[in-house]
């Protein structure tokens, strides 16, 4: 396997107060290619004590950013896309090393997605607009102001370690907030050359705190610390949910799991809809929040569907990442490659049907490869069914009934990202008002998303608080402050 020209990172350090920094604890760990399982360099593992370092260094980097107009920190984040457009394709293969996502076809859109984002971030904030609120004392001007939070703590995973970092770093860094950020472990090697294009870019010393280590470690450290004023996170319902416990009282801006559940009506374009289902399943090898997890297909075209999902996944070429015809890579990590197994066996001893697919692919370098999987038969009571599976499945179930489709699409704790597949605009209009998910997408993937539209949860699910995306993650990383005046002379 190739890594196409990159050297192997020796020495890799946090980030802290503008300093590259060892851990206080002097231990280091192993970063890992998944689809080579080849050691590709060593990180510092660090300790509460280097998280409180952080926390310290980044209240001191908030003040310097308290002193900076909106346009001033706006250049900031300019500065930070121009220097990753020039680092674009370094940063690519690296993450295709460490991540194992394919080089061509993902990893280098991924590095793409990032840029914008710190433009989104730098162009956004200059809009962000408040109001004059007219009142009944003739006496009162009453206006609004948006003001950074402080210090945020910002946890992010492993499946899109350079964009969904950005999600959090560019608006919180934009809006005045200074950051202390804990990348998952297994994706460090990538967080670390992340900062070094921040730094390139001057942002300024604690502005950006980069902290590597164990996330019940050192994460649970930032979200805790009474040093810092509040919260950002992606990743599991279940990891959501201790950060909430752990953060009791500060604002949190959490996305988290999916099962989103993609509805293919009998009226539907069958091409289009296995089309974007397929892409639902099966990108970035269905580590997504938003992959589509259950499939339910109306009983009079279900078969035709599952046959065209069955081609369409025997179609695709699992390989090295950095090979122009591979299609998927790798599985990040053994714990979600478990969890798939765990999935699919469960669902075959309620019934399910493996069409295609069902195992771990074999004669590659590692076993973190997964055969691209269409099950179908699938029982509303199975493991696939119920939890956010992290793999390149595609669980189908029919149905009889738009009221049926619906009942069963809601009945899942997750409520993230949706799909419904037909012609009729008042089918459609039936699905989006009354599916409990953040995000309903006709005639498209659930994958579809951009970096603008507010994108999270639903009330009464497991899947986050807050919206991210463009002036909404701005929104929700600033505080929004009343300002009171009597003018009387």
């Amino acid at each position: 396997m190739s890594n196409q020209g990159l050297q192997q990172l020796q020495d890799l350090r946090m980030y802290i107060g503008g300093r590259w920094v060892e851990s206080t604890g002097a231990k280091r760990f192993e970063a890992r290619s998944p689809a080579t399982g080849r050691t590709i360099g060593t990180l510092p593992e660090g300790t509460r004590e280097d998280a409180q370092r952080a926390i310290d260094a980044a209240q001191k980097g908030k003040a310097i950013l308290a002193k900076m107009s909106t346009w001033d920190r706006s250049k900031i984040c300019a500065r930070v896309a121009d220097v990753l457009e020039g680092r674009k394709e370094e940063l690519a293969r690296l993450l295709t090393l460490e991540q194992g996502k394919p080089y061509h076809t993902e990893a280098r859109a991924e590095v793409e997605s990032t840029i914008e984002g710190w433009r989104d971030a730098a162009e956004h904030v200059k809009w962000l607009e408040t109001s004059v609120i007219p009142v009944q004392d003739r006496h009162k001007r009453v206006i609004t102001i948006r003001q950074p939070r402080g210090v945020y703590a910002v946890v992010t995973p492993w499946n899109f370690p350079l964009n969904i970092p950005t999600e959090y770093l560019a608006p919180g860094l934009a809006a005045g907030n200074a950051i202390v950020w804990v990348p998952a472990p297994t994706t460090s090697a990538v967080a670390v050359k992340l900062v070094e294009c921040l730094e390139e870019a001057e942002v300024p010393a604690g502005a950006v705190n980069l902290v590597i280590g164990p996330g019940p470690v050192v994460g649970d450290e930032i979200v805790a610390h009474p040093g810092t004023d509040a919260v950002g996170f992606t990743g599991s319902s279940a990891t959501g949910e201790h950060i909430a416990r752990r953060a009791a009282g500060k604002p949190l801006l959490l996305e988290l799991g999916g099962n989103g559940p993609t509805l293919i009506l009998d009226d539907a374009d069958l091409e289009r809809a296995a089309q974007a289902t397929a892409f639902g399943a099966f990108f970035n090898a269905g580590q997504v929040c938003s992959a589509a997890e259950r499939i339910l297909v109306h009983r009079r075209v279900y078969q035709e569907i599952a046959d065209r999902l069955v081609e369409r996944a025997k179609q695709i070429h699992l390989g090295d990442p950095f090979d122009a015809g591979t299609q998927m890579g790798p599985l990040n990590n053994q714990p979600v490659a478990l969890k798939t197994d765990r999935h699919i066996a469960d669902a075959l001893t309620r019934g399910a049907r493996v069409r295609t697919g069902g195992a771990r692919a074999v004669g590659l370098a590692t076993d973190l490869y997964y055969q691209p999987t269409v099950l179908t038969e699938v029982t509303r009571d199975s493991l696939i069914n119920r939890e956010e599976t992290f793999g390149p499945v595609a669980p189908l179930a029919p149905f009889d009934s738009d009221e049926e489709a619906l009942e069963w699409a809601n009945d899942n704790t997750l409520g993230l990202v949706s799909a419904v597949f037909t012609r009729s605009l008042s089918r459609a209009h039936f699905f989006a008002e009354r599916l409990r998910t953040g995000i309903v997408n006709v005639n498209d993937s659930t994958n579809y998303w951009e970096l603008h539209i507010p994108f999270g949860g639903v009330a009464g699910k497991r899947s986050g608080i807050g919206r991210l995306g463009g002036k909404h993650t701005l929104m929700e990383m600033t505080d929004l402050r009343t300002v009171c005046f009597d003018v009387r002379s």
